[in-house]
């Protein structure tokens, strides 16, 4: 009587999703008399929720062989599909393929049609998108939902449905592949899907999010998956993942404090259980927000585990080069991961950190080719988060180029979006830039204007290295007010005479009319006791201005 009772408060444990209670239960109810291979699964399920690898497949493969005894062809197939499915999740491949092999001539052998066929595609299914294949992958994943569909199994209708979404996504047909997935979202959100295809779903939608940069639908995912999480509060897989999405949307949205803790809580949680391949990436997102408040030996350091854990340390490595004055170092290592890196979403990221080092390293060419290809896929995603990336990098290349009134019509642009997608730190940057269009026009209440907007910004952030640059700025335009007797605007003026240029093309140049441009030359040359253009330019090469 008293192990029935335990076991039925195993199984209710269960269905409550208090995953401790039940697996200690159930396995209590397991040491007292043999348990059926459904108790079999339900445990092994706990025990994977848990983190429990190597325990959950131990019971995965009792339950498969309790139903081969019982003689049911499907739920031995089904256990044996479930036993692959986690061993591909850590990464052991031919052992994985052993049990689906198995699982298949057991259903071959009944001539038994039934849903678990449908699963059994799954893996085949997403190896498909991983290669590159996403055609087939849309192929396999559409006769999965048939097979859902005539056994009226929600569990596999939701998964083929997120897969189907992943792959149009890959396919180009953005659109109705996210469609597809907040559809699939829906499902779980209502409870319908079992707890490791929910989490599941949850990662991969996430992950979608980032191939298409759509920061709004990952911030609502994100918060999301974090009420799935604190739902089940001994849960332990998926919750480190959760911390390292959520970690990433609130750098994205200046909560560095919180997403410094988040990712620090995900590197704990994914290096302690067995092949988490995305500690690699928690490491990744720790040293990235170490590099923006400063903290560059942390910095370092975070982005060197991120190696050991199998994620390359890049852009961010390079760009924690540039921010420490190696430009050169930077430059070259930022040159190598362009070569290597082909996959659209990460080249994408790769090209906006590019940009910014080689303008940095003076490489126009390189820097010209890089934003029109950042240009071309944000063109093709179509994400607003990517449009302000272009936007920001061609105004920025535009500065460098002299094209002052084409650079600012493409920072306004960045900026305006920056703004809408509230992402104070890329907002900051490029209020910096339009600083510096300011300047060349001469508008020094609006360069004051937008650096103190920058300022502002960054110290809400706590981002020292960039409070720093601003505060050496300011220093340099305040000494460079007044060069000799002569003012800003005149100082202006005579840089660009000494550099060959008309009246006409000062005035195009500076936004104002010829007829100043030669009131202000008229006023350089008396205060400077010369009498022609010559004799100014000499002055000013002799101090400097050149």
């Amino acid at each position: 009587m008293t192990d029935l009772a335990t076991l039925r408060r195993g199984r209710k444990s269960f269905e409550q999703r208090a995953w401790s209670d039940s697996h200690r239960l159930l396995t209590a109810a397991d040491r007292d008399g043999a348990l059926e291979p459904e108790d079999l699964e339900r445990v092994a399920t706990a025990a994977y929720l848990l983190g429990r690898d190597q325990e959950s497949e131990a019971f995965r493969a009792r339950a498969h062989q309790a139903f081969v005894n019982r003689g049911d062809h499907e739920g031995a197939a089904r256990s044996a599909g479930w036993l692959a499915f986690g061993l591909l999740q850590r990464g052991a491949v031919a052992p994985a393929s052993g049990w689906l092999a198995r699982a298949a001539r057991i259903l071959d052998e009944a001539q038994l049609d039934c849903v678990v066929r449908g699963y059994l595609l799954i893996p085949s299914a997403i190896q498909c998108i991983v290669q590159g294949d996403a055609a087939g992958g849309h192929a396999a994943f559409s006769q999965a939902a048939e097979i859902a569909s005539r056994f009226d199994d929600t569990d596999l209708a939701s998964l083929a449905r997120h897969g189907r979404g992943r792959a149009l996504i890959q396919l180009g047909n953005i659109a109705e592949g996210v469609a597809l997935l907040d559809e699939a979202m829906v499902a779980v959100i209502a409870g319908d899907v079992a707890p490791i295809l929910a989490g599941d779903i949850y990662c991969s939608v996430l992950e979608a999010c980032q191939e298409t940069f759509d920061l709004r639908r990952a911030y609502e995912w994100t918060t999301s998956l974090a009420q799935w999480c604190a739902s089940q509060p001994d849960l332990v897989r998926y919750r480190g993942e959760c911390l390292l999405y959520r970690a990433e949307v609130m750098q994205l949205r200046g909560n560095w404090d919180h997403a410094a803790q988040d990712a620090q809580d995900a590197c704990g949680l994914l290096t302690s259980g067995e092949g988490r391949p995305m500690a690699g990436a928690a490491f990744y997102r720790l040293g990235e927000i170490h590099r923006l408040r400063g903290e560059f030996t942390k910095a370092e350091a975070a982005y060197a585990r991120a190696n050991e854990r199998g994620r390359k340390p890049y852009p961010g490595l390079a760009l924690l080069r540039l921010a420490q004055g190696r430009i050169d170092a930077a430059a070259v290592s930022i040159r190598g991961v362009l070569v290597d890196t082909r996959a659209p979403a990460a080249r994408a990221r790769v090209l906006a950190a590019a940009i910014e080092i080689l303008l940095a390293a003076r490489d126009l060419d390189n820097a010209r080719a890089a934003t029109g290809e950042l240009t071309d896929i944000a063109g093709r995603i179509g994400a607003l988060l990517l449009h302000a990336a272009s936007a920001h990098a061609t105004g920025a290349l535009r500065l460098a180029q002299g094209d002052i009134a084409g650079a600012s019509t493409s920072l306004r642009q960045a900026w305006e979006i920056w703004r809408d997608l509230e992402m104070p730190y890329e907002e900051a940057q490029t209020c910096l830039l339009v600083a510096a269009v300011c300047e060349k026009r001469g508008d020094e209440d609006g360069r004051r204007l937008e650096l103190e907007t920058a300022r502002r910004l960054f110290r809400q952030l706590a981002a020292e290295p960039c409070l720093a640059r601003i505060a050496e700025q300011s220093e340099r335009a305040s000494s460079h007010q007044r060069i000799g007797p002569l003012s800003e605007r005149e100082a202006q003026v005579l840089r660009l005479l000494a550099a060959g240029k008309t009246n006409r093309a000062i005035a195009d140049e500076l936004f104002i009319s010829e007829k100043t441009v030669a009131r202000h030359v008229s006023n350089i040359f008396d205060k400077l006791g010369v009498s022609s253009r010559t004799g100014a330019t000499a002055w000013a090469f002799q101090h400097n201005l050149i």
